[in-house]
């Protein structure tokens, strides 16, 4: 009886903790997803660009298209190059949707560019709806540390090279 009683403590005990470590991955991933969406919303879909302290941590890797493969960057690079997009014209996009897994989040979203004067006379054109995948590390305190960036630049106008 006594084994009997023990093994059900046991397993009830295995079930709470499973239960509990659901819950805190549920809630980190979510909160994950959150800070991503506002992400988005601030440096891309508005310009508000000063806001990417609250999502991005005082550096990060990067693995993107080109020569930026594996490289270290400073937080501000994304306010930048954000800054640097915003200043072709009006830029906008929406969010298609979000996975996540445990520290990573997936999001896949539109932008759309509707270019101004200087921009149209260097050969930008307007952009709607094209597909941009993200993928997104983050830390414990909810900051992004890593980004994946897939983009299908055929359908996006190729800008200068940003100033370094």
């Amino acid at each position: 009886m006594f084994i009997r009683t023990s093994l059900i403590a046991a397993t009830a005990l295995v079930a709470a903790c499973s239960a509990l470590s659901t819950d805190a991955t549920d809630a980190t991933e979510e909160r994950n997803k959150q800070t991503a969406a506002k992400f988005y919303e601030d440096l891309w879909f508005s310009q508000n660009t000063d806001r990417y302290v609250d999502y991005v941590a005082d550096t990060y890797v990067v693995h993107d298209l080109g020569p930026r493969k594996g490289v270290t960057e400073e937080a501000i690079s994304q306010k930048e190059i954000a800054d640097f997009f915003h200043s072709f014209g009006e830029m906008t996009g929406r969010i298609d949707y979000q996975i996540a897994d445990g520290d990573k989040v997936a999001t896949r979203w539109f932008v759309d560019i509707t270019p101004n004067e200087q921009a149209r006379q260097m050969g930008f054109f307007d952009v709607e709806g094209v597909a941009i995948i993200n993928v997104f590390r983050f830390n414990d305190e909810g900051k992004i540390v890593e980004i994946w960036n897939h983009r299908h630049d055929p359908e996006l106008p190729q800008p200068p090279d940003r100033p370094e």
